[in-house]
């Protein structure tokens, strides 16, 4: 429980002063937000949780005290109205000054940028997943029929073959779509994470991920799964300090969530959650290409995530059960 003090003390400061700005609506709001939050970014907390473990403590702890705040006013607050300035035109007091006094166009403006934002977010996160999914050194396998049949273990020996499986599919998405800004989004983000993965690989040492690195991938991952849900906020609430107040509650839970899985080793207890977490992602990065051309309800994106984890979860108990049968029926044998 402890892992979770600072989330509730978030929570309640955060509660009282919606209180303030909108009385038990306001509060009432920012509890669904923060619920819709969590929800949306669950697998993002077992994903951070895997490349936590890869960082030393001092950087994990620089990842709670500096990465908090960068994801609730950073990323649900400063980033959403840097869009809108720079798909407006207007300077970021301007953009604020809308946001306040006209929400409606504020909304907008952030609704004509959403596109390219989802084309981006899913750009990177489909680079997360075949990281995950391609990883030749990955011994333990879920989705067996998926993930070690002869063509996966085929393609597993193609170098980069992750990178060349993902600018097939920008073509694709640029075809469709004939538009230079999407391209320039979607190969933007397999730019960055290519650049992250590698200086990394540079300063990491003995198997330990570099610091700063790790902290980058992590925030830019973090933008890709919270952006939809900025967006999705504006069906609850049109004021951005509730927005701020109800997403960054929810992430201050996923950031605990985070720590707890760090801590308590619960990846290599509950041996499919990472997988779990990786297809949710693979979901959602679908989902965000999808949303360039249909509209998809947030509670579908969310339901599927949190299915992919709970699924995952289940599975990972029946395992554990099947394998300490089988310890048992062994040590059984060796006694007689």
């Amino acid at each position: 429980m402890k892992y979770f003090y600072s989330s509730f003390f978030i929570t309640t400061v955060g509660l009282v002063i919606a209180y303030y700005l909108g009385g038990f609506t306001a509060v009432y709001i920012c509890v669904l937000l923060s619920i819709l939050e969590i929800s949306l970014s669950f697998d993002n907390a077992v994903v951070n949780a895997k490349v936590l473990n890869t960082m030393d403590e001092i950087w994990q702890r620089r990842f709670i005290v500096y990465g908090i705040p960068i994801a609730v006013f950073g990323m649900r607050f400063l980033f959403p109205l840097l869009v809108v300035s720079m798909a407006a035109g207007l300077s970021m007091l301007q953009t604020l000054n809308l946001a306040i006094s006209n929400p409606e166009a504020y909304h907008t403006a952030l609704e004509s940028s959403k596109e390219q934002i989802y084309i981006f977010g899913g750009a990177f996160l489909i680079m997360v997943f075949f990281d995950f999914f391609f990883d030749k050194n990955r011994q333990i396998h879920w989705l067996k029929f998926l993930e070690d049949n002869f063509l996966t273990k085929y393609l597993k020996k193609v170098p980069n073959i992750g990178i060349i499986i993902a600018v097939f599919v920008g073509i694709y998405i640029v075809t469709l779509t004939d538009n230079s800004v999407y391209a320039v989004a979607f190969f933007l983000a397999i730019a960055i994470h290519i650049l992250i993965l590698s200086v990394n690989e540079m300063f990491s040492i003995d198997g330990v991920r570099n610091g700063l690195m790790g902290f980058l991938y992590l925030e830019v991952l973090d933008a890709s799964f919270s952006f939809d849900g900025v967006i999705g906020a504006f069906a609850l609430s049109s004021n951005i300090f509730i927005i701020m107040i109800g997403l960054g509650i929810g992430a201050m839970f996923v950031r605990s969530i985070t720590i707890y899985l760090v801590k308590k080793q619960t990846l290599a207890e509950f041996v499919f959650l990472e997988h779990g977490a990786h297809y949710a992602i693979f979901a959602l990065a679908l989902i965000m290409f999808l949303k360039v051309f249909y509209e998809v309800s947030e509670v579908i994106t969310g339901t599927i995530g949190f299915g992919f984890i709970l699924i995952s979860f289940i599975a990972s108990v029946y395992e554990n059960k099947r394998r300490n049968k089988k310890l048992m029926e062994v040590e059984s044998k060796n006694f007689d």
